[in-house]
């Protein structure tokens, strides 16, 4: 599963090319799925680092920030605010090792979503287009999914905007159009993802936002929270080409 597709000279080539839009794509239920691996990744390293079992049992998921749900995690708990950010920063560490095991344990139970490697591969050709992440998830877990599901060349160099840059999804998008753009904000940005968080980060930063009712909400809760555009999903690759390019 490991194996990455023909988009690796593609995506290098666009990378080097000048920009015009900026594609930033959320990964959990967007890009892909992995069958719950990351929530129990997370409980598994909370039990590693504090001895505390169900640490995230009450505690809301998606569409968040992985420093957010850290936190919520460690004030429900009763660890002082003072330390948040240190122990943050442990747990991440401690985080990668079991979400490469809970991967392998979801295999069979996890993967890309309808269309994603097609759609990847067509916007890989296309000049002037530059994808990176807008991510809640914390930025190597980010790259070990996407390289455990094959779709690490489509984003070289992972970049973007990720859950350890903010606990703020707003800011995490600010941060990738920042890191995207060289110095000067392309003509279009584009975020995809599948929930309220991520259509509303996207306004929040002028992009339009593609939401995908791919994930826990469905397209009309998306188009209410002020989605430019919902599709069910993007196995339609011409449609959500078009959209994508504008």
């Amino acid at each position: 599963m490991q194996s990455n597709g023909p988009g690796r000279l593609r995506a290098v080539r666009v990378m080097n090319s000048p920009v015009s839009t900026v594609v930033l794509w959320d990964i959990d239920n967007t890009l892909l799925y992995t069958g719950g691996a990351g929530s129990r990744a997370m409980a598994r390293a909370f039990v590693e680092l504090y001895g505390t079992s169900d640490a995230f049992k009450r505690i809301e998921f998606s569409g968040r920030t992985d420093t957010a749900i850290f936190f919520d995690a460690a004030r429900a708990h009763g660890m002082p605010e003072s330390k948040w950010m240190f122990e943050r920063d442990r747990f991440r560490e401690a985080y990668v090792p079991h979400l490469q095991a809970a991967l392998v344990e979801s295999d069979g139970g996890g993967g890309l979503m309808p269309g994603i490697r097609e759609l990847l591969e067509e916007l890989a050709r296309v000049d002037g287009v530059r994808m990176g992440l807008g991510t809640g998830n914390f930025r190597s877990g980010g790259e070990l999914k996407l390289r455990h599901y094959g779709i690490s060349d489509y984003f070289p160099g992972t970049l973007g905007g990720f859950g350890e840059d903010s606990e703020s999804r707003d800011e995490v998008i600010a941060t990738a159009i920042e890191r995207m753009s060289n110095g000067r904000r392309p003509e279009r940005v584009i975020v995809i993802g599948d929930t309220p968080h991520d259509v509303t980060a996207a306004r929040a930063n002028g992009a339009f936002a593609l939401a995908v009712a791919t994930g826990r909400n469905d397209a009309a809760e998306l188009a209410a929270c002020g989605a430019d555009a919902v599709m069910a999903d993007l196995s339609d690759t011409a449609a959500s080409l078009r959209l994508i390019r504008g």
